[in-house]
Parts: C-alpha cells; structure tokens; sequence
C-alpha cells in the first residue's frame, strides 16, 4: 500500500494531539521548559539540515526568490485566517487566545517541511519501504503532544496537510523514476534538505520566543530549488 506510511503518520499525529488534551493540567513551568527543549532540539536539527548542500549560492537564491514570492502571496497571512476559521466553526475553550491557529500553523510547519516527510515519502512509492516515514510517524506523535498540550488542538489538524502532502508525494514518486534522472532526484533532495533546514532553523528561534519570523512565507523557496536543481541538470 503506497499511501501506508503517509496515513500512519498522520495518525501518529492525531493519537499524540489527543493525549497531549488531556495533558493540560501539566504545570506551566514544565510545559515552558519541554517547549524550550523542543526549541532547541528543532535549531539543531535545522542546522544539521542546513549545512547539507555543497551549493550554498542556490540555497541563497531558493530562500530569498522564494520568500519574496511567499510574502507577495501572503502564505503566512492564509495560514492563520485557515487556522483562525477552524477555530471559530469547533469552538476554542482553552484559555490562550488564537492556540488554535497558532497550533494549527506550528505544527503544520514542523511535521511538513524537512527532508524526513519528502524522503519518506519517495521511498514509500518508489521502493514501497516505510520505514522512514514509521520513523517519522513516532517523532511527530511524541512532538504532536507535547505541542497540543501547550499549543492546543489546533495542532490536531495538521494532520491533514502532512497526509496530503505525503501522500500526493508517494503517489508522484510511483512514476517519478521513469522520467527523473536519479541524478537529479538526489540533488533536489540535498538541496531541498539545505532549504528546509533553514527555514526549521528559523521555527526553533520562534519556539523559543526569539523572533516572529514568518517561516510560511518560505515555503516557495522548496519550489524554487526544484526549478534551480533542473536548471543546473541540464546546463
């Protein structure tokens, strides 16, 4: 089944939200500190991720056409309104003000971008082994409720998008090695890597509380490399 280790982890996070609920009695200083350490766990991560890539100039220019593309569409901006009209049709009774948007985009963030989902994912359609993504399930469940039990259950729904995102990406990889050099697939990986891990960088000092940084508005930054990674194939 293709689609196998997209849907576990999407449930991976659906289980870890719902225990993190019922969590939230968890004193406020422990949930300060668990964030903190999640913070700083995601800055390294992020910084393993970014120092990938041998071609630190298309990292460059993937970030900054990219986030000019992400500001001019708002992406961050749709984000929360998507997050803030979940909110307002189940109701938000916990007693942070926006926990579901704020929730809703965190984790979105965390769980979507990285090379771990986009790997997993290849390798679940090209090679039909899950393995990666059964990896990423247990990380996003753990982190899934940690975040809802401070964040709220707007973490819950990003479940959808990291099983779109995968899934779509799994059913792609199916037929992607009979028209994509290999070549090729390994260099938007690395460099995509590169990307990514930037931009996780940047949601570790957000966690933290350091900087508001719209790492949303990024996200164009992953096609950008796509298109400089064919680029440079063929020239």
């Amino acid at each position: 089944m293709v689609l196998l280790g997209s849907l576990v982890n999407g449930l991976s996070i659906l289980v870890g939200s719902i225990i993190g609920k019922f969590l939230h009695n968890i004193p406020e200083g422990i949930k300060n500190a668990v964030m903190h350490a999640i913070g700083l766990a995601v800055l390294v991560l992020g910084l393993q991720m970014g120092l990938k890539s041998e071609n630190f100039l298309a990292v460059v220019i993937s970030l900054v056409v990219g986030v000019v593309i992400g500001e001019w569409m708002a992406l961050e901006d749709k984000l929360n309104q998507l997050g803030i009209w979940i909110e307002r049709k189940i109701g938000n009774h916990s007693n942070r003000s926006g926990s579901i948007s704020e929730g809703f985009v965190t984790a979105t963030l965390i769980f979507v971008i990285g090379a771990m989902g986009i790997v997993g994912a290849l390798d679940s359609g090209i090679r039909g082994n899950h393995q990666v993504l059964f990896t990423k399930s247990i990380l996003d469940g753990f982190t899934a409720l940690i975040l809802s039990s401070t964040l709220g259950m707007g973490v819950l729904f990003s479940a959808i998008p990291v099983f779109l995102y995968e899934g779509l990406i799994a059913l792609f990889a199916t037929q992607i090695n009979h028209f994509v050099p290999k070549e090729m697939i390994d260099s938007f990986i690395t460099d995509m890597t590169s990307v990514g891990g930037i931009m996780i960088f940047a949601i570790g000092l957000n966690v933290l509380g350091l900087t508001k940084i719209k790492v949303a508005n990024f996200l164009p930054s992953l096609v950008v490399t796509a298109i400089l990674v064919i680029f440079y194939y063929f020239v």
